[in-house]
């Protein structure tokens, strides 16, 4: 019977494991796109320039806005903090998206990005942490 039940149990491994792995490779996607965005904030402000002078940013916000994006980048992608970092996260994008709904460009790419990156934030979180799909069991 014990054969049996390591059969059965492998398949749930090898998915579960295939679960991990898109989980992690989301939420890399989203680090990533955080920590570039906030270097750029830091250290290539100029390249920004005209959209943040069409939200209604000053510059001189670059040098405040790309360490709270770092720090939640970080937070995200760290096990023991993730959660708090992907509130931040969407948080954060949430302000993103609502800055270009204030200027008229509903729909823009920047706010479905920034809909993606919220989305991959917390859809990744839920493939790789077991505690999250306990509190919202989606998949079975």
């Amino acid at each position: 019977m014990s054969g049996t039940m390591n059969l059965h149990q492998v398949p749930q491994t090898m998915t579960l494991q295939r679960t991990l792995w898109v989980g992690r490779i989301m939420s890399a996607i989203v680090v990533i796109a955080l920590v570039a965005d906030g270097a750029i904030q830091l250290f290539a402000p100029g390249q920004i320039a005209s959209m943040l002078q069409e939200t209604g940013f000053a510059m001189d916000l670059t040098r405040v806005v790309g360490p709270i994006i770092l720090a939640c980048a970080i937070l995200y992608a760290i096990p023991a903090t993730a959660v708090l970092g992907a509130i931040l996260v969407t948080g954060f994008l949430g302000g993103a998206i609502c800055a270009h709904v204030r200027i008229g460009e509903l729909g823009s790419p920047p706010e479905l990005i920034s809909l993606a990156l919220g989305a991959m934030t917390w859809g990744g979180l839920y493939l790789r942490d077991p505690r999250i799909r306990a509190i919202l069991p989606l998949i079975r």
